[in-house]
């Protein structure tokens, strides 16, 4: 009798022998994950000019985002996880991604007040700091992973946080380190290939029956 064909799940490479795990018990505890981005969310460069518009130069900022992130984001967020942002500085980059992701809370504080900022969004979500998992990589960043329930560090993170994280990822920020992250968290959580296959499931419809994107897809 000739074999069935392997499913997409069936032919997943295996994971790497030192790829980060989260202890089980602590994954499924979790119901909130914070991301910084500066350094995260981006490689940390940050790009500055200005234009020329009604007789006035306008400054702007521009920043850099991994799309693989965006995609993690999104199926953390289906997955029931809140996903906030905070970050020490101000940008209009940051509030458009993340309206497009529709995060769940965006901090822009440029005195970094992080800890204070993300304790006040936890109680507003019903939840203690334990629950909490934070995504770091620069001293800003230091109260909080001292604080949450899981502190994580990207892999160009400053040795301070690498000492303070409980997680350590590969990933660079800004290269896939939220990717990561989501991935390693919906593992430890049994969560990881439902919510892939359900992603594949909403965008296998055939396109006359196909809905409008996602305003929070990411792109």
């Amino acid at each position: 009798m000739e074999a069935a064909s392997p499913t997409p799940m069936d032919v997943l490479p295996p994971l790497v022998i030192d790829a980060p795990r989260i202890e089980p018990t602590l994954a499924r505890r979790l119901r909130v994950v914070g991301l910084d981005v500066d350094g995260v969310l981006t490689d940390g460069g940050v790009y500055l000019g200005s234009a020329r518009a009604v007789g006035a130069d306008v400054p702007f900022e521009l920043k850099r985002y991994d799309i693989q992130d965006g995609l993690g984001i999104q199926l953390l967020r289906d997955c029931g996880l809140k996903v906030v942002i905070i970050t020490g500085r101000v940008s209009d980059s940051v509030a458009q991604r993340a309206r497009e992701l529709r995060v769940d809370a965006v901090v822009q504080d440029p005195e970094a007040r992080k800890l204070s900022a993300l304790t006040a969004i936890a109680d507003g979500f019903g939840c203690t700091l334990d629950e909490v998992a934070f995504v770091g990589d620069d001293l800003p960043d230091l109260p909080v992973l001292r604080r949450v329930g899981l502190p994580v560090a990207v892999g160009n993170a400053v040795a301070e946080v690498r000492c303070a994280a409980h997680l350590q990822l590969r990933a660079h920020g800004g290269h896939g380190a939220v990717r990561e992250f989501a991935e390693t968290l919906l593992l430890a959580r049994g969560e990881w290939m439902d919510a892939v296959e359900r992603y594949v499931a909403s965008r296998s419809v055939p396109a006359t029956t196909a809905q409008s994107p996602r305003e929070d897809a990411p792109v």
